[in-house]
């Protein structure tokens, strides 16, 4: 039986919105194995996000347990969470957050700078992912030159550049039109089956959701329901259904006006 890389056990989220308490999460049970992709679903303020981001040590929970592989990590101080953080965990968010002054391959390679890393380390590794996620020819150029699916590339290289044991998305098709999104959506695939990492994706869109062999649905705190699904796709049949949808926009574009004679 696979190993849990996340166990999250009684878990509880309470804000306080104008001297009101507001309880976001009400009790949230969940595991999710080594290896797994899944979605997140729900309405707006089922508190899908806020799982995530206590899930990701950028937020915590008022009660209950998280466990993150083999250690709990509800109670450490902000200066371990951060190191859990940075070794663990990689995000993509639906706003890339990518650095407008630097190249595609510096974004890339900042979280291992940071780590005090030498750029010769992590240079190689960094060009390696772009080259994964289609952007072999495109490290030099800045975010400002690149489109929004190039720039969720970039966010998504970016988040595998530690070689994290899980991957957190909200929201990564957000802001990209149906044949930019399906592509995100391969690689994601592409990614699991390549590197074995575990990931876990918050989405409004369903047809995202559908194509993952598990979602859980969210509704007022609470886990809803937890299905599996039977049919997964193919990472060919995904980039198929890009290719169809490129092929149905360019059907509907409109034909270019004929040159008048002079």
């Amino acid at each position: 039986m696979p190993e849990p890389i996340v166990q999250v056990e009684a878990l509880t989220k309470t804000f306080v919105h104008m001297g009101r308490p507001l309880e976001v999460l009400r009790g949230i049970d969940l595991r999710i194995d080594q290896g797994e992709v899944l979605a997140i679903v729900g309405t707006s303020g089922a508190g899908k996000s806020t799982l995530l981001h206590c899930i990701g040590t950028l937020d915590t929970p008022t009660q209950g347990k998280i466990r993150i592989g083999k250690e709990e990590i509800t109670g450490l101080s902000s200066k371990r969470l951060a190191a859990i953080r940075n070794r663990s965990i990689g995000f993509v968010f639906q706003f890339h957050h990518l650095l407008p002054e630097f190249t595609a391959i510096e974004n890339v390679m900042m979280p291992g700078l940071i780590q005090g890393r030498s750029q010769s380390e992590m240079r190689g590794h960094a060009e390696g992912l772009l080259a994964e996620v289609g952007l072999a020819k495109r490290g030099t150029h800045r975010p400002g030159e690149l489109s929004g699916g190039e720039q969720q590339r970039v966010a998504l290289a970016r988040a595998l550049v530690l070689s994290p044991k899980l991957i957190l998305a909200d929201e990564p098709t957000g802001n990209l039109d149906s044949k930019t999104g399906a592509d995100i959506q391969a690689l994601f695939f592409d990614m699991n089956r390549k590197h074995g990492t575990t990931i876990i994706v918050v989405t409004h869109d369903r047809s995202f959701a559908e194509s993952m062999p598990r979602v859980v649905s969210m509704k007022d705190g609470l886990v809803e329901r937890d299905t599996r699904n039977t049919a997964i796709p193919s990472y060919a049949s995904l980039k198929e259904q890009g290719a169809k949808l490129e092929e149905k926009a360019a059907e509907a574009a409109p034909e270019p006006a004929a040159a008048s004679d002079a």
